[in-house]
């Protein structure tokens, strides 16, 4: 006969539900670890560093290239995103692929930090990788990309300015030189330049220099001017021809070049509309270097010791022309400006002129004034005032 059992068959189930959920757990825990690793796994993995291409200066560009990565699991294209480094810290706001250095940047060496994700899965953790360090970011280059401009009338005694033209960045300086022929003019360091005699029948430009910093020095000339021309246009053209008279022991050649000199110079007759025109003989009026002793021959109103004219003939006295005057050489006159003045009187004359006075002490003498007698207060002075045109 058959005991019968003494344990309850229900007593087993609660630890076989133990064990089964015990299990369950396992395979539960052991499926999480199996996701994380498949997630990390995921993860792009960079294969060659980013690089950066472009030249390292102020205002340059660099271009970041984010190297080498594995592929994304999904097979789709990773997506980077960027961070510009300078000396290892981030640099405010560089977040683009491509990066201008600024004044900020000058002597520092820069990098990228390029982060890898898979768009299409972003579980999947991202990768990072940076870029070696350009060399040191050098200078920028001042570069003009607008000349600069010269505005005015280009006239004997008018004023020219210069625009500055337009550059790669702004200058925080700019000088200016004014140029003749090509050549420096001394003093000529503004942006304003008052023509003088010695541009008449030259061309004037600018040499602008703008500097700022972080940049290297930028330099642009404007286009040449056209020669500059004479205060006035040409009103009336005098025709003269050249003799001596008497034994002459001075250079003819001088005299005739130093005369055609005063004739063109601006400050002459030339600046009231006058031209004068050289001819073999005849012509509007003959200048005459004559012999000091030959003068009161043209006239009894001449003397043998100063210069006259006489009707068509302007005659210089060639002891004035080798000495000038002792009232000419006591007020500090020069024996060259003499020339001019004695030509200018003269050839006054000629024109219509008559003689003047000096209108008062310290300004300059009238040049129909008798300078070679003295000045009677006034200065010395070899061309005609603007009155007398």
């Amino acid at each position: 006969m058959t005991r019968p059992s003494h344990r309850s068959p229900r007593v087993r189930h609660p630890l076989r539900a133990r064990l089964a959920r015990l299990a369950a757990l396992v395979v539960l825990l052991g499926g999480l670890a199996a996701v994380t690793t498949a997630a990390q796994a995921a993860a792009p993995v960079n294969t060659a560093p980013p690089t950066v291409s472009g030249t390292p200066a102020v205002d340059g560009r660099l271009v970041a290239s984010p190297g080498a990565w594995s592929p994304s699991p999904s097979g789709r294209p990773l997506g980077y995103a960027y961070r510009w480094l300078r000396d290892g810290d981030p640099i405010r706001g560089a977040v683009e692929r491509s990066y201008r250095p600024g004044v900020a940047d000058q002597g520092a060496r820069l990098t990228v930090r390029v982060t890898a994700t898979d768009p299409s899965d972003p579980g999947a953790g991202s990768g990072v990788a940076e870029s070696a360090p350009t060399a040191r970011v050098q200078r920028g280059t001042m570069t003009n990309r607008r000349p600069p401009v010269v505005i005015g009338e280009q006239r004997y005694e008018r004023t020219l300015r210069v625009t500055a033209g337009r550059w790669s960045t702004t200058p925080t300086r700019l000088r200016y030189q004014w140029l003749r022929a090509g050549k420096p003019i001394r003093g000529a360091t503004g942006a304003r330049y008052r023509l003088g005699v010695d541009d008449v029948g030259q061309r004037v430009r600018v040499l602008v220099t703008a500097t700022a910093p972080g940049y290297t020095r930028g330099t642009a000339r404007s286009a040449r001017t056209g020669p500059v021309d004479h205060r006035v246009g040409v009103r009336r053209v005098a025709t003269y021809s050249i003799v001596t008279r008497g034994r002459i022991g001075v250079s003819v050649r001088e005299f005739a070049r130093q005369a055609a000199e005063t004739f063109a110079d601006p400050r002459g007759w030339r600046g009231g509309g006058v031209a004068f025109r050289r001819v073999p003989r005849g012509g509007g009026f003959t200048l005459v270097l004559a012999e000091a002793s030959t003068v009161p021959s043209f006239s009894s109103g001449c003397s043998a010791e100063y210069s006259c004219r006489v009707g068509r003939f302007v005659i210089i006295n060639q002891t004035r022309w080798r000495l000038a005057t002792a009232p000419w050489r006591a007020a500090g006159g020069s024996l060259r400006e003499y020339r001019h003045m004695v030509v200018n009187h003269e050839v006054g004359h000629w024109l219509g002129r008559g003689h003047a006075g000096c209108s008062g002490r310290g300004r300059l003498a009238p040049v129909m004034m008798q300078q070679s007698k003295g000045l009677d207060g006034c200065r010395f002075n070899p061309w005609p005032l603007r009155s007398e045109y």
